[in-house]
């Protein structure tokens, strides 16, 4: 299975201009009409990809979230393993996730001390003396992490995920059409991204540990 480029699909560069690209999609969208192309049994399937790409490229927001999202200056041709496409993306999403909050405590180094004493506070009473707990900073980052994010980083964080979503069905991840496969590649691709935020928090807190 190789990878979808949509850009190739609208038979576009990659540096194609926006108008372009809306040049590119309405002449084959009306070339690939199914109404025009009556014998054709891949006229369906074919207008299909054609709409998909352009939803996707042909949209700035998601436009620029997709190149994001691809892996290297080229789109690989050679044939991947879906599971391999899916821990790609996690991994993107993830570390999206984690360069967004990690910037937002770099902002807030008053928040970041302060968390820091309530986590120290935390480990001394359960372990007598003062450390590092790994454990500890995870989970104070994971309870705090809705106190950072707000409704213009949540739905970035929604572009993202329905931009990657769409990405994963179209190199077959799962099927389209097939709702509990999408809903469980959704929540994959959420957890990851909310995974990354937590970490994000928790390197923030590391940065400016100082043991005592």
């Amino acid at each position: 299975m190789s990878r979808i480029n949509y850009y190739e699909v609208l038979g576009v560069s990659r540096e194609a201009s926006d108008e372009d690209i809306k040049k590119a999609y309405r002449k084959l969208a009306f070339e690939h009409h199914p109404d025009r192309n009556p014998h054709r049994k891949d006229a369906d399937e074919r207008i299909r990809e054609i709409n998909i790409a352009y939803e996707i490229v042909g949209d700035p927001e998601k436009r620029n979230t997709y190149d994001r999202l691809s892996w290297g200056a080229e789109p690989r041709t050679e044939t991947i393993d879906p599971g391999v496409i899916l821990d790609e993306m996690e991994r993107k999403l993830f570390d999206e996730g984690r360069k967004e909050l990690f910037a937002v405590l770099m902002r807030d180094v008053k928040r970041v001390k302060a968390e820091l004493v309530t986590i120290r506070v935390q480990v001394v009473a359960e372990q007598g003396y003062d450390s590092f707990l790994e454990h500890m900073v995870a989970a104070r980052a994971s309870a705090i992490v809705g106190d950072f994010v707000t409704d213009e980083m949540d739905r970035r964080k929604q572009r993202l995920v329905e931009v990657a979503v769409e990405m994963m069905v179209s190199q077959g991840v799962t099927k389209r059409g097939d709702e509990a496969g999408i809903r469980t590649l959704r929540n994959r691709l959420e957890t990851a991204f909310r995974s990354g935020r937590v970490h994000g928090i928790a390197s923030a807190l590391e940065l400016f540990y100082e043991r005592r």
